[in-house]
């Protein structure tokens, strides 16, 4: 029931710019963490860019400089702004959430129960 919508891929000349939206669909209690990775093949997921909803952020060295994450709570979405954009940024990139759901017990206080949700992936093409 629970899923991320992405968008914004496509392709884009070296040295452009693209913008990737991803927001969570569906109902949860809370987003933990949101965040962008990518895979080519032959290569391993590696992180892109990740927020938290306290708004720290990490990004991946290849990345550092280049893309900017930001989050909106209210929405449960989450932005990829990229730019200087370089034919080794060619992948499909993944958002992920970790996502919060409360639980309730027959014995016991309430307590959070935390999923991870990935999206289906959207291709980034960067390419003359």
């Amino acid at each position: 029931q629970v899923q991320l919508v992405e968008s914004g891929g496509g392709l884009v000349q070296p040295g452009g710019s693209l913008k990737l939206s991803c927001v969570v669909s569906g109902s949860i209690s809370g987003v933990n963490h949101m965040g962008w990775y990518r895979q080519t093949p032959g290569r391993e997921r590696e992180l892109v860019a990740q927020i938290s909803s306290s708004g720290a952020i990490n990004y991946g060295d290849s990345v550092k400089g280049r893309f900017t994450i930001s989050g909106d709570n209210a929405k449960k979405a989450v932005y990829l702004q990229m730019i200087s954009l370089k034919p080794e940024d060619t992948a499909v990139y993944y958002c992920n959430a970790e996502v919060a759901e409360m639980m309730y017990h027959t014995r016991g206080p309430p307590s959070w129960r935390y999923f991870d949700v990935w999206g289906q992936g959207t291709q980034v093409t960067v390419s003359s």
